[in-house]
């Protein structure tokens, strides 16, 4: 595994701290380096080379360097506390436009977006305005952890036509200058929501700020800001989001951008040791048996083209089509286990973040899922038929930034869910070259034994409460995928560059309908537990996803909400 952190300190402001606070090293006080850096990308639009984007009159550039104003350090996640910065090093013109604030424990890894207003000495309506004043939101006088001193959280208050679209922070009760950021000129600007938490308590928390509209069409920014809240406050943050009125693929890669992308930071997908359903290629599945059913003639299924293109290609979602495995039992068990020689991932590019992030969507086709397992306390519990499906689609995200390139975090998905990570939380595995001028250590992705969910580092997750739940089972076993062998599959605003393959849109399920009474499962399963049990573990099977219960088959990854929204 890779180091995720440098070895050199941040340097910080002097400050009076407690004994305790000087001898706990965080992670923190480390800044995260990719340990990928291309020292160029192929020619293109801008994509990587840190080139503005017009957002309409208003030109946004990246910013990662920061300034620590305030630490707090207990509380958050991993009780660990959280820091706040100022955004700092911006181009001459370039204006702050908040603050940024990330937890402990993590290492320093984010951005912000700088704004420079184009319409000066023009007679267009200035897009940038300094505050008239700010209202004091809160501060942590209250809170009994362990911080640098008191902070002080500002509102903007924005001039008529404006809005502010970060919070300002101070250690001392004195309002800000309003010179200190800049507000935005309303049609710039929309709704935005609260996002990851950063640290908090019951009186005061910290959270990351989105776009509440998100995919990619949706033209918000999300510029790094973080919002501070009092109590439980779950309403709408006081400040909003920027809004891209130009084209959101202006610096978005090309296909030899893509394939670069790729090749630096496409993960190794490990599958368990005990795993017997591997992954292949969709053409591999098809050509060695798959059928198409259609409802009103099941007895007559029809054997799948090597790329599907005798599939039904509207876009219907009505049960009368379905694909199965081979009829006959020798190859349909064959078939079930796949060919790892042949799997491959396909790969949808689209923007988001109003055109500010390319989403590298990388989906795993298998030909089967098998059968789920249980934890109750000390017992581990087969689910016999419970979770077995015919074709299963999983998919990783890799977000990269369009200004430079770099690869900010990583989507798992997990079933019907999953999470985002950053980069600095993946593991880092070495593998050979490649044909760019840079060295490849790449995200690790670990498959769950049987369900296939991704997972970013080894060990049992368990979905559900305390001791009783699914067992999702990862571990690094013997059978490797490397999802750097790609086809990409989806791009539309590369437009008749990329062609769609037949399969993709075929809209009805990947496997049929299982026909099994889930209560004579349960009752099955627990004979073996003891009676307090029983009702714990019945409720948490109940509530689990019916593509993971193995009731219904899959659909294919147009169908899913992230292919047109964002991943959460």
């Amino acid at each position: 595994m890779f180091c995720l952190a440098e070895n050199n300190k941040i340097i910080k402001k002097n400050r009076t701290r407690s004994h305790k606070t000087r001898s706990r090293s965080r992670p923190i006080d480390y800044k995260f380096k990719l340990p990928i850096e291309p020292n160029s990308w192929p020619e293109g639009n801008g994509f990587g080379d840190r080139s503005i984007i017009d957002l309409g009159d208003l030109h946004l550039e990246l910013v990662t360097t920061f300034s620590k104003v305030w630490g707090v350090y207990e509380g958050g996640p991993d009780d660990q506390g959280a820091s706040v910065y100022e955004p700092t090093g911006m181009s001459y013109g370039f204006s702050v436009l908040g603050s940024y604030s990330q937890p402990n424990n993590k290492p320093l890894f984010g951005y912000f977006l700088a704004a420079k207003d184009i319409t000066l000495g023009t007679t267009k309506t200035p897009t940038l305005k300094p505050p008239v004043d700010y209202t004091l939101v809160a501060d942590t006088s209250s809170i009994s952890g362990n911080q640098d001193s008191t902070l002080y959280i500002w509102l903007p208050t924005p001039p008529d036509g404006y809005k502010a679209v970060g919070q300002v922070v101070t250690i001392t009760p004195d309002k800000p200058s309003t010179e200190k950021v800049m507000c935005v000129l309303a049609n710039l600007t929309e709704q935005c929501e609260t996002a990851s938490w950063i640290w908090g308590s019951n009186d005061l928390n910290f959270y990351d700020v989105r776009p509440s509209n998100r995919g990619p069409q949706a033209p918000g920014v999300r510029i790094g800001s973080f919002v501070a809240q009092s109590g439980g406050n779950t309403n709408p943050p006081s400040i909003s989001c920027l809004k891209n009125l130009k084209s959101l693929t202006q610096i978005m890669p090309n296909e030899k951008q893509i394939e670069a992308v790729l090749q630096a930071y496409s993960p190794i997908l490990y599958l368990h040791p005990d795993e017997e359903y591997l992954p292949s290629s969709v053409n591999w599945f098809f050509s060695n048996g798959a059928l198409l059913y259609k409802k009103d003639d099941v007895s007559n299924p029809v054997p799948i083209a090597q790329n599907g293109t005798n599939l039904p290609q509207d876009p219907n979602t009505d049960g009368a089509y379905w694909i199965d495995l081979p009829a006959d039992d020798a190859n349909k068990e064959r078939v079930k286990h796949g060919n790892l020689e042949s799997a491959e991932s396909y790969v949808h590019v689209k923007p988001v973040f109003g055109g500010t992030f390319t989403d590298f969507a990388m989906w795993v086709f298998y030909p089967y899922n098998g059968p789920g397992r249980a934890k109750v306390g000390f017992i581990n519990i087969n689910l016999g038929k419970i979770g077995e499906h015919v074709g299963d689609w999983e998919h990783v995200t890799l977000r990269v930034c369009n200004f430079d390139g770099q690869l900010y975090q990583v989507y798992f998905s997990q079933h019907s869910k999953g999470q985002w990570l950053d980069s600095s939380q993946l593991e880092f595995q070495n593998d050979g070259s490649n044909d760019f001028d840079f060295p490849t250590r790449r995200p690790a992705v670990y498959a769950s034994l049987h369900g296939h969910a991704h997972y970013p580092h080894a060990g049992l997750n368990l979905l559900g409460k305390g001791e009783v739940g699914a067992r999702d089972d990862t571990d690094k076993g013997n059978n490797v995928m490397d999802m750097g062998k790609f086809v990409l599959v989806s791009a539309d605003y590369l437009g008749s560059q990329v062609n769609e393959p037949a399969w993709l849109n075929f809209f009805r399920e990947w496997g049929p309908h299982i026909d099994y009474d889930l209560n004579d499962e349960l009752k099955d399963v627990e004979k073996f537990l003891p009676g307090k049990l029983k009702d714990v573990f019945e409720n948490i099977v109940r509530s689990l996803p019916k593509e993971m219960l193995g009731e219904e088959g899959p659909t294919g990854p147009k169908e899913k909400g992230s292919w047109n929204g964002d991943e959460i």
